[in-house]
């Protein structure tokens, strides 16, 4: 069978330009959750990417409902799909590609393989995913499930969260939780670059970090 679900409600253009300043590997500096699998890789480098998690299970070989989706997805949106564990067939591949970049789809984050990475590459259409595979789904008509809680990487990710890609990961977060996560990760990105000068002009690391007197504290001392 079927579920389909409203969309949900898009979290804030502010927000979303907030986020896109963060490096999702700052917010790790921050978090210890809500980060996916880092098997779950970018297709394509250099790219970061923020929206609004649409969501979408299709388990096996039935990706009747992703071709459904397509009719539905807004600019802004984030695909985040859930493959219940199929590592085998890919269900995004080339038409689809077009698709979601001619709905000005933002990204898509796959629980799973996918395919003709060439034509990825081509649309320049942002995409993370557990890698390559020439074994497609099919139009089964079977069952899927719609703007539904999905697990993908680990993490149970719902409808309207807010998601954060780019060469070092995935991560979601809560639009209520995600102003706040975002101010500090741009602060602590814009105190790295105080710290970098501080380097350049002759200051070594464990000096500005203090790194050098925890250390020195724990030395026994000489006898």
């Amino acid at each position: 069978m079927f579920i389909v679900n409203p969309m949900p409600a898009q979290i804030a253009p502010e927000l979303v330009t907030e986020l896109e300043k963060c490096e999702v590997a700052t917010i790790g500096h921050v978090l210890h959750s809500g980060f996916v699998d880092r098997e779950i890789r970018a297709v394509l480098p250099g790219k970061r990417v923020a929206g609004t998690a649409v969501t979408l299970r299709i388990p096996h070989a039935d990706s009747t409902l992703l071709h459904y989706l397509t009719a539905y997805v807004r600019p802004g949106d984030v695909v985040v799909i859930e493959r219940c564990g199929d590592d085998k067939h890919a269900c995004w591949g080339g038409v689809i590609t077009n698709a979601m970049k001619m709905a000005g789809v933002k990204a898509g984050v796959i629980d799973g393989p996918a395919t003709d990475f060439s034509e990825i590459v081509k649309v320049d259409m942002p995409m993370w995913c557990r890698g390559p595979s020439p074994i497609t789904t099919k139009l089964l008509g079977l069952e899927g499930a719609m703007n539904v809680p999905v697990n993908v990487g680990g993490q149970t990710i719902e409808p309207g969260d807010a998601v954060l890609c780019d060469e070092s990961g995935v991560v979601v977060l809560k639009p209520a939780q995600a102003p706040a996560i975002a101010a500090r990760a741009i602060q602590m990105q814009e105190n790295e670059i105080k710290l970098l000068a501080r380097l350049a002009a002759g200051e070594k690391l464990p000096d500005i970090t203090g790194a050098r007197a925890m250390v020195e504290a724990k030395l026994a001392p000489a006898t």
